[in-house]
Parts: C-alpha cells; sequence; structure tokens
C-alpha cells in the first residue's frame, strides 16, 4: 500500500503502511510554534491513528532544525481562563493512545512542544537539542502538565532548578537524567526513530497495549494495587492467541506472527 499524506495548519499526518508506522509532522519550521487550534487536530490526528490499522506506532516529529519552540504566546492571550485551564487535555493524548508514541527531538524543544513530548512513551533526542518548560521567563508556569510529568521522570529537586530558573538542558543531560530513552547525532536520529519502530512492531501488539496501560495507570495508584493490577492483566493475557503464538514461536526458533488478538 502506498504512503498517506494529509497536510493540516501547522503540521501533517503521514502513514506508511508498509513500516507500519504513523506520524504527526511539525510543519511551521524554523521554530515550529503551536498555535492553541493547532493542539486540538494535532490531538484528532492522534486519535485517529491510534484506530487506524495500517498503524503499529505513531511517531511525533518535527521539520526543520528544532522540534518546537513552544506555543504562540499572543495567540494564547486571547484566550478565556477557563479554556486556558483545559489546555492539559489535548496534550495528554499521546499518554492515552493505546498504540506506543515516539518523540523524535532535535534543536529547541520547549514549552508546550516538550509537554507533548513527556506525554510520549519514548524521546530520542540529538546532541544538540535544547529542551526547557521556560513560561517563568514571562512570569507563568507550565500548563499542559510538564511539571508534574518532568518530577516523576527526573525527581523533585531537579525538576525545580530546572523550571524555576527557566534552565535550558542538553539532549546529554536529558539522557543521563532518564528523561530521554536515547541521544544520537543530529543525522542519526531517523535512522534511530525507524530502528525503534521497528522493534515495538516485532513484539505483540496486544501485549504491548496491556503494559502501557498498566504502567501508565500505577503511576497514580498505591503500590499494592498497581501490583494486583499487573497480575490481573498478566493473567488475562496467559489466555491470548499472541501468547499462544509467542510460546510456540519460541519453541520451534522462528519469528513470531502475532495478531493483537
Amino acid at each position: 500500500m502506498s504512503e498517506k499524506l494529509i497536510k493540516f495548519e501547522g503540521f501533517k499526518v503521514k502513514v506508511s503502511p508498509e513500516n507500519k508506522r504513523g506520524d504527526i509532522i511539525l510543519s511551521r519550521p524554523p521554530l515550529n510554534v503551536i498555535e492553541y487550534s493547532q493542539r486540538i487536530k494535532m490531538a484528532e490526528a492522534m486519535k485517529n491513528l491510534d484506530n487506524d490499522t495500517d498503524v503499529r506506532v505513531i511517531v511525533l516529529r518535527a521539520e526543520g532544525e528544532n522540534f518546537s519552540s513552544g506555543g504562540n504566546i499572543e495567540g494564547f492571550m486571547k484566550e478565556t481562563p477557563e479554556t486556558l485551564t483545559m489546555l492539559a487535555q489535548n496534550v495528554m493524548t499521546p499518554e492515552k493512545l493505546r498504540k506506543p508514541v515516539i518523540a523524535a527531538i532535535q534543536g529547541y524543544c520547549f514549552g508546550v512542544g516538550l509537554e507533548f513530548s513527556l506525554a510520549c512513551d519514548f524521546r530520542i533526542v540529538t546532541r544538540n537539542s535544547q529542551l526547557s518548560l521556560p513560561e517563568m521567563k514571562i512570569g507563568m508556569i507550565p500548563g499542559s502538565g510538564g511539571s508534574v510529568r518532568l518530577a516523576r521522570m527526573i525527581g523533585l529537586s531537579r525538576v525545580k532548578d530546572m523550571i524555576m530558573r527557566g534552565k535550558r538542558i542538553s539532549g546529554e543531560e536529558a539522557f543521563k537524567w532518564g528523561l530521554a530513552s536515547e541521544v544520537v547525532e543530529s543525522l542519526e536520529l531517523e535512522e534511530a526513530t525507524s530502528k525503534l519502530v521497528k522493534e515495538l512492531c516485532s513484539v505483540s501488539p496486544l501485549a504491548q497495549r496491556a503494559i502501557k496501560t498498566v504502567l501508565n495507570t500505577s503511576q497514580d495508584a498505591p503500590l499494592h494495587v498497581a501490583i494486583e493490577l499487573e497480575g490481573e492483566t498478566y493473567g488475562r493475557l496467559r489466555s491470548s492467541n499472541d501468547f499462544k503464538e509467542g510460546v510456540s514461536s519460541f519453541v520451534e526458533k522462528r519469528k513470531p506472527v502475532y495478531k493483537g488478538n
């Protein structure tokens, strides 16, 4: 099947059935500023990819040298306080999806650009990447879940140092702190992303969806509740066709063919 490309204001959606990959591509270079209305449409596009049977993995990336410098500040000033309190709903879309989502980050990754990537399952950064939640510089705080997600990933002390100073960190620092799963050279970003997509496509989509749900849900649950959820999910998967196929392929020393049921 041939690739599909749909253009929206500020971003594109590309579906590659051959690679089982769907891309959300920020396309307002050089800074890829994200408009308020764009956030809503991006969330809708991600949900559509989650329901697309040709897609196994979703990638959030950008054209040009920078991922995103953040949102359009002047545009946000036109919105009502009631509207702005709902900002996080759009940005949390990647973590709500059943399929894995990768953020491929180069150059600037600031504000809502970073907040979108924090809601993804994987973040690959380049050595020239700069990541920041700089809202403090304009008398504001992150409003789309950035501070909370970041604190859970890198710890309270580091996130205070980063956000309360409006500080930028490098791609290397992001990797060392556990914010990024991989750091590569700029020219290797697409290769690293494609490799990860291929790896994610090689495992059971059913088990993949299940562990994403368990991990995301357990973040807000007491330890004993999280362990119980993991156990119940494990028990249900034992009767799945994908598990039977995984065991059979292991015994027969062949590649598994998973169907997601």
